[in-house]
C-alpha cells in the first residue's frame, strides 16, 4: 500500500489531501506510519519498526496497524483508491 503522492504531512500531524481538499490530524505514531508509507516501506517493515519503538505485543501492533491502514483507505489517502 502506498500513500497518494500529493498528500502533504506536517511535523505536527496535520494531513492534507489537495485532491479532495480534506484534512485530518493524526497522532505521532500515525504520522510515522504515514511517512513510512510515503517512503514506500512495506507493512511488515512498518510493523517491525513500531514493535521496536513501542513496548507492546505483536498482536496489538498488528491489529492497530491493520485498523489504521483500513482507515486511511476509507479516507481515500492511498494509491489503491486513486486507481479505482
Amino acid at each position: 500500500m502506498k500513500l497518494l503522492k500529493n498528500i502533504t504531512l506536517s511535523d505536527t500531524g496535520f494531513v492534507f489531501n489537495p485532491g479532495s481538499g480534506d484534512s485530518f490530524s493524526v497522532n505521532p505514531i500515525g504520522l510515522s506510519i504515514l511517512k513510512d508509507l510515503q517512503e514506500g516501506k512495506s507493512e511488515e517493515a512498518i510493523k517491525n519498526r513500531v514493535l521496536q519503538e513501542y513496548q507492546t505485543d505483536k498482536e496489538t501492533i498488528e491489529k492497530d496497524l491493520y485498523d489504521f491502514l483500513k482507515m486511511i483507505e476509507q479516507f481515500n489517502l492511498t494509491e489503491y483508491h486513486e486507481q479505482a
